[in-house]
């Protein structure tokens, strides 16, 4: 177990070498409000723009959305010149500290350095468009502090903190070598930074649970069957027994908060399901029954539209993982069809690990939804849905004095002014460097090309 006083000082030098990276801050601090006039708005909920459209931002949040005449005191004018104004984007499965390198320069940095360069990489992420994330995974919530602190860039962040798996699961990264583990033996490195924690057993699973709650979690992030780019859990694996599956759900319940899963079988996730869990990480394997059974239940598929060949295909540096990744990417098809059917809560996430040169094709990965949806229905589940999903952690929820993923009175101020209309080509939002002519974030302006 990581000691309280280890812990602390994990956490100082994390933030006080993230505190050295952020020279690179670019956001402009508002003196007053400011009045965004003729917008037309996607207001993340409803299909038809308000157009003609006066938006006022004050402090972090906005204050006003009207068609009639707008002034404020003091403050600031934008002309938008029929620009269209959406919410600013939000993934629903991303890897702040994983996307960046390949796999083998992740699991053999020390945390010092995958911080930095994770910090360097969140800003990034921000000038995508994409304003809030929920990290999947991993070490991130120095880097969560460190963003809401203001001693860097990036986006708000719903934090998972580390995986938490069994032995032999999809969270176990030692080597092979380290294996049968003696009695007593310490934690791992990967362990003892926050990147993935190993329990097993009911009693060991419900103190891990509690272990990442404590670190600030937002949600748990739970391994609950085999994946892709590891190779010691095949992807038939269910992974945790009911019990313990529904222990570590029980314990997320008393933080009231969930439990997210990452699983692709059927199998798995039935299971999970059955035990507690409220959002489905992947789920390629959804079968019609268990779709059905999410819908009862009100859980949330958060889906990856991937694709098994072309230029965007993920590919692994060994056979068996480039195997696994196209037997599951061939099933999504059925499963958009059986969530439809149903009324499955649809999220969207990117879930872009280990390979950096797909990181600025985040926002394209989001309009290949664009095979199963319109463009609307893309672009509300990338932020009023994707939302939704976040607010489930309740009195965990980081961001708690309004709404995300609206333009609407109260909500945070996250919005883009779009060159062009994303309801009516999608593509616009593949290429933010050209068509997102201003970012802003908690009312901050991070990019303007007005």
């Amino acid at each position: 177990m990581i000691t309280a006083p280890r812990a602390c000082r994990a956490m100082s030098l994390a933030l006080g070498l993230l505190a050295l990276a952020s020279g690179t801050a670019t956001a402009q601090e508002p003196d007053g409000p400011i009045l965004f006039t003729n917008v037309n708005v996607f207001d993340g909920v409803n299909e038809a723009l308000i157009e003609n459209a006066n938006v006022v931002v004050t402090g972090n949040m906005i204050t006003a959305v009207s068609k009639e005449p707008l002034a404020v005191a003091g403050g600031r004018v934008i002309d938008g010149g029929g620009r269209t104004m959406i919410p600013g984007l939000i993934d629903a499965h991303w890897h702040t500290m994983l996307s960046f390198w390949p796999v083998g320069k992740v699991l053999t940095s020390d945390i010092a350095t995958l911080s930095l360069a994770a910090a360097n990489a969140h800003e990034d992420t921000l000038m995508r468009g994409f304003t809030t994330v929920r990290d999947a995974g991993g070490a991130a919530i120095p880097i969560a502090k460190a963003v809401d602190s203001g001693l860097i860039d990036g986006p708000r962040m719903y934090p998972s903190g580390p995986v938490i798996g069994q032995t032999a699961g999809h969270g176990d990264w030692r080597s092979p070598l380290n294996i049968p583990e003696e009695r007593d033996e310490p934690l791992d490195y990967a362990q003892k930074t926050g990147q993935t924690l190993i329990a097993d057993g009911v009693p060991e699973v419900m103190k891990r649970t509690r272990e990442v709650l404590r670190m600030g979690a937002s949600q748990v992030k739970a391994m609950a069957g085999g994946g892709v780019n590891s190779l010691y859990d095949p992807l038939d694996v269910t992974q945790y027994t009911f019990e313990e599956a529904k222990a570590l759900c029980d314990v997320a319940a008393t933080w009231n908060t969930y439990v997210m899963i990452h699983a692709n079988t059927d199998a798995a996730i039935r299971q999970w399901v059955e035990a507690g869990a409220k959002s489905v990480e992947h789920g390629f394997f959804i079968e019609e029954e268990t779709a059905k059974l999410m819908a009862e239940k009100g859980v949330w598929w958060s889906m990856q539209a991937m694709e098994a060949t072309g230029e965007d295909a993920f590919v692994f540096d060994n056979p068996a993982s480039n195997a696994k990744f196209a037997a599951l990417v061939a099933g999504i098809d059925k499963v958009i069809e059986y969530s439809k059917k149903y009324g499955v809560n649809i999220a969207w996430g990117s879930d872009l690990q280990f390979d950096p040169t797909l990181l600025p094709k985040q926002g394209k990965f989001l309009t290949k939804l664009s095979k199963w949806f319109t463009p609307y229905q893309a672009l509300k589940i990338a932020t009023h849905d994707n939302a939704t999903l976040l607010k489930m952690s309740g009195p965990r929820d980081p961001y708690q004095a309004g709404p995300l993923g609206v333009i609407a009175e109260g909500a945070y101020a996250d919005l883009i002014l779009v060159d062009g209309n994303p309801l009516e080509n999608l593509d616009l939002v593949a290429d933010p460097d050209a068509n997102f002519d201003l970012i802003m974030k908690d009312g901050k302006i991070y990019k303007n090309e007005m």
